[in-house]
């Protein structure tokens, strides 16, 4: 099966070469890389461009900060062109041990259509984040499961596999979420829809190197997000 993982990248420059390397170094079959990188000005996307000569890997450059969510779903495109069975992502920052994606990948196996690298299951854990900021992150999230009626427990999770066939079915230009809220969207989309998700536990170390990027922009997003769906209901 061809399978396919998307890094949106924007300013990661210290972290795109070793990520690359790792995630090669697993040798997991048929597997490729897309970076989709927004005009970087640390030079990512040159970086990406050099290690495309030595990986399986494809780089899309965008003009600007185009958003998380318009990266990922450039990324799901591209790979399902290329005829893609399962696509993934996850964070170029190493937030996200490449380590645990064989693990996300057999759980796809068991036929389920959408899997998720969760820290809110039993084994699942976040390191680095002050106990003030992981309540409000519970609270956030309990809130827009109570609104939207979403079984799934980690709705903001960025560390995910998820089937074609099921990307195929999602009309993409009714998300309108575009920075991390994108998350929570596509999350809604699919149980809506009645697809399997399931929630592996992984280890989500908060920016291992660089900086953070999210903000109240993000956080706002969050929010309307929940509120504009509801209405929708």
């Amino acid at each position: 099966m061809k399978k396919y993982i998307i890094l949106p990248t924007y300013n990661e420059a210290e972290n795109l070469s070793r990520l690359v390397r790792e995630i090669s170094s697993l040798n997991i079959p048929d597997l490729n890389i897309i970076a989709v990188d927004d005009g970087s000005p640390d030079g990512t996307g040159q970086i990406a461009d050099r290690l495309a000569k030595e990986f399986p890997l494809i780089v899309i450059h965008r003009q600007g900060k185009q958003g998380l969510g318009s990266a990922c779903i450039t990324g799901f495109k591209k790979a399902l062109e290329f005829g893609a069975d399962i696509v993934c992502q996850m964070d170029a920052d190493f937030s996200h041990d490449p380590h645990d994606l064989p693990r996300l990948l057999e759980r796809i196996d068991r036929d389920y259509d959408f899997v998720i690298g969760s820290r809110r299951v039993i084994g699942g854990n976040i390191k680095g984040w002050s106990r003030y900021r992981n309540i409000q992150s519970i609270l956030a999230m309990s809130f827009a499961r109570a609104m939207l009626g979403l079984k799934t427990r980690d709705i903001t999770a960025g560390y995910r596999c998820l089937k074609a066939t099921m990307l195929k079915d999602i009309d993409f230009q009714t998300i309108k979420a575009n920075g991390y809220a994108f998350q929570e969207e596509l999350i809604y989309r699919s149980e809506k829809k009645g697809y399997s998700i399931a929630e592996v536990p992984v280890t989500f170390i908060d920016r291992k190197f660089g900086q953070s990027k999210l903000g109240i922009k993000d956080i706002i997003e969050f929010f309307m997000t929940v509120f504009r769906l509801r209405l929708k209901k």
